[in-house]
């Protein structure tokens, strides 16, 4: 792949607080959303926090929340630096194939205290129902979701490897 040595540093900055807005409309938190898109632009896929934090403007303690965060939700990783003791964060080329994949991992383990709620609540009343129908889409879409997933990695594979 061609890296790219100049960009507009001001359009790369637009582009991602744009991007960033519609995460953060579809309900990721702002800043992570920010350290998110600054990963996803940059051609290595890694920055430290102090490299972050001159990108966005923003203090360290504000990348350190949002680092946070997107571990936990498993988008991006925190590394060693080699050969340093600082940290880079890292997003990953298929960081969308992953995230897929731990939310099937989580809608797996939703299945047990959702029959639990069909029971506790009755299976013929409104609510029970409600939980049947949400336990009934987990598990068809846990069902879909590996060739789904299996698709996507030979359709990726042909766009990009060809």
């Amino acid at each position: 792949m061609t890296q790219v040595t100049e960009r507009d540093q001001q359009a790369v900055l637009r582009f991602i607080e744009r991007f960033a807005a519609a995460f953060a409309e579809s309900g990721m938190p702002r800043m992570p959303a920010r350290v998110f898109v600054a990963l996803l632009a940059d051609d290595g896929g890694t920055m430290t926090a102090a490299e972050l934090a001159e990108l966005l403007q923003v203090s360290p303690a504000a990348i350190s929340g949002a680092v946070r965060y997107l571990t936990q939700v498993n988008v991006v990783s925190r590394e060693r630096e080699s050969g340093s003791r600082r940290d880079v964060f890292r997003v990953y080329d298929d960081v969308w194939y992953e995230a897929i994949f731990r939310r099937d991992q989580m809608l797996a383990r939703w299945g047990g205290p959702l029959r639990e709620g069909i029971g506790v609540l009755g299976e013929q009343t409104p609510a029970g129902r409600r939980i049947a129908e949400t336990l009934a889409f987990f598990e068809f879409v846990h069902e879909e979701l590996p060739s789904l997933l299996d698709r996507w990695r030979a359709h990726r594979d042909k766009l990009f490897n060809s």
